[in-house]
């Protein structure tokens, strides 16, 4: 018999042994009792359900550590996560599970190992793949998914995701269907945590007017007095690159693609050499491209600590969650602020009938394209618009693909009129935002 004085060890499920006796107390004390705060439906048992509680998270980066550390470290033993970069040394000051050794490898594999390695009875599965090369197979498995993105349009692909997974059962909800995705965001000192249940709260879409606006340069000062590096990296992304399409006719600038990023870099190199300007280089290249906001290490921490705080709540029941919507800011002293975010009844993403678009009869097509592009409320990247014509489908214009993009591009000058669209026309738009093709109702104004 093992002396009592040895640590108890199982397996952990990842291929090692590591857990011992009272690992999870402090955690079962909040499971085993009832309080003052706790869920009206909490039942209090012995039962440790963290164990196969399956969580997801989204991102491997600042706030992707700390999420892994603060669940793995909060008892829940079933982590998967996604994420599509690899390690930089710029990484290394504030993503705390990555060493010097690490750069160049994936950020989800590198992240995984240290976390298993690290804490007992903990398997994280790693994927190094977009979040959008993953089927609606992958997403059903989980029961939470968390995200630390620090994209916008990832945060609305996901939201439109799990919307795609709802199921209705004559026009009711089953809330069988419902996947709760915990959002965490930062930006320097400022951040926010929400809690979203898609098809009955505010989902991401709802609230797109409280993301903060992108920061445009002047176009003249771009083209023609460039003082910064950052003019000069505009310049490149504004105009050189539609002008000169490199890689193809029609072929969108991603911030993801290292050719794109080194393309766009030489040339804003060359840009800063003739107005004598110094400090362009790949990292901040990308991060003008991206929109990338500096991270502070001690923001994301408390972010994640939020969110996986509402991971816990949700999965055990415990307590009631966050309703819905808390903002974070320690710029000038400590301040948290918490509301609740209201569902928007028109949404594009989440409403269950279509949005009305107004036009003219002789408005253009390309009209209507800036409006799904400029809108406050829909923002789209690149949408692509079809349409049943004489009972044909039509696609109208469709950019991502070059040779369809060249063909369809005439009917960008033509009004919808002359495209064969009626009132009431039904217009499906697809965007890379969303998994999820968006039907509009095509209203006629006089």
């Amino acid at each position: 018999m093992a002396d009592m004085d040895e640590p108890m060890v199982v397996d952990g499920g990842c291929g090692h042994t590591c857990e011992w006796e009272g690992r999870w107390n402090h955690i079962k004390k909040f499971l085993e009792r009832s309080g003052p705060f706790t869920h009206p439906d909490f039942e209090p048992s012995t039962e440790f359900m963290l164990e196969t509680c399956k969580i997801l998270v989204i991102g491997a980066g600042g706030l992707g550590c700390e999420l892994l550390k603060d669940l793995a470290l909060s008892g829940f033993h079933n982590i998967h996560v996604v994420d599509m970069d690899t390690i930089d040394v710029s990484n290394l000051n504030r993503q705390f599970l990555f060493r010097p050794k690490d750069v160049g490898r994936p950020k989800a594999d590198v992240a995984a190992d240290f976390i298993n390695r690290r804490i007992p009875g903990c398997c994280v599965v790693p994927h190094f793949k977009k979040i959008q090369d993953l089927d609606e197979t992958f997403y059903r498995q989980f029961h939470i998914i968390v995200c630390g993105l620090d994209s916008i349009v990832a945060r609305r692909w996901m939201n439109g995701m799990l919307l795609s997974l709802l199921v209705y059962e004559d026009s009711v909800l089953d809330p069988g269907s419902i996947i709760p995705l915990i959002d965490g965001g930062t930006e320097g000192f400022k951040g926010n945590a929400r809690v979203i249940l898609p098809g009955m709260t505010a989902c991401i879409d709802c609230t797109l007017e409280l993301y903060p606006p992108q920061i445009n340069f002047p176009m003249c000062t771009i083209a023609s007095m460039p003082r910064l590096p950052e003019h000069c990296i505009e310049y490149v992304r504004v105009l050189l690159w539609p002008k000169e399409t490199p890689f193809g006719d029609g072929v969108i600038l991603d911030g993801d693609d290292p050719e794109h990023i080194q393309w766009v870099h030489q040339r804003s190199l060359e840009r800063a050499a003739d107005f004598n300007i110094t400090g362009v280089t790949y990292r901040l290249t990308q991060g003008v491209v991206k929109r990338i906001i500096p991270a502070v290490a001690s923001t994301n921490a408390v972010i994640a600590a939020a969110c996986a705080t509402e991971v816990f709540k949700i999965a055990s029941s415990a307590y009631i969650p966050l309703n819905n919507y808390m903002v974070f800011n320690d710029v000038d002293g400590l301040y948290t602020y918490t509301f609740e975010a209201e569902r928007k009844e028109n949404c594009s993403a989440c409403s269950q009938v279509p949005l009305d678009l107004h036009f003219s009869p002789s408005s253009k097509l390309q009209e209507m394209l800036d409006y799904l592009s400029g809108s406050a409320s829909l923002q789209m990247k690149s949408p692509a618009i079809t349409a049943t014509v004489e009972g044909k489908n039509k696609t109208l214009y469709l950019q991502s693909v070059a040779s369809i993009e060249q063909r369809t591009r005439p009917n960008l000058s033509k009004t919808l009129k002359e495209l064969g669209l009626t009132d009431g026309q039904e217009l499906a738009v697809a965007d890379v935002t969303t998994p999820q093709t968006m039907l509009f109702r095509l209203c006629f104004t006089s």
